[in-house]
């Protein structure tokens, strides 16, 4: 039961971490903050996830990998406790992550990478792209005037 425990936690700390940086936060750090305040101290608890969030975007802008890390490691920890004091705890946070999964693949998934590029010198535009077009189209355009 441990290691489930343990497995969940992780998965919610990744998760959660991973959405700081993104709009869904808003919506997920006040469910966040019930399942670890266990609705005693939730306005306490929904502040320092704000204070970690201001602290993970400040590092990423940083380009500080060990300070995001150190974050989600805290989070993951602070889980754990929860979920080892209160066993109901563990079903709410399953229902959370269930929730932000994707439910079926309906299309592109948007994935938030941050890469950094240091040292050396360019002499030109570094892109980083999952597709580049290579101009080459299938179908011409037609302009304005055309038929």
């Amino acid at each position: 039961m441990e290691a489930e425990l343990t497995a969940l936690a992780a998965s919610g700390a990744t998760t959660f971490v991973g959405l700081m940086a993104t709009e869904a936060w808003s919506q997920v750090r006040g469910r966040l903050a019930r399942v670890l305040g266990r609705g005693e101290g939730d306005d306490v608890i929904d502040a320092e996830l704000e204070e970690s969030r201001a602290e993970l975007t400040a590092a990423r802008a940083e380009g500080d990998q060990q300070a995001a890390a150190d974050i989600e490691a805290a989070w993951r920890n602070r889980l754990r406790r929860t979920l080892r004091a209160d066993p109901a705890a563990a079903e709410e946070l399953r229902a959370v992550l269930e929730e932000l999964a994707p439910q079926q693949y309906s299309g592109p998934a948007v994935a938030i990478n941050h890469n950094t590029i240091s040292g050396g010198h360019y002499n030109a535009p570094v892109i980083m792209a999952q597709w580049v077009d290579d101009g080459v189209r299938s179908t011409p355009r037609r302009g304005p005037g055309d038929a």
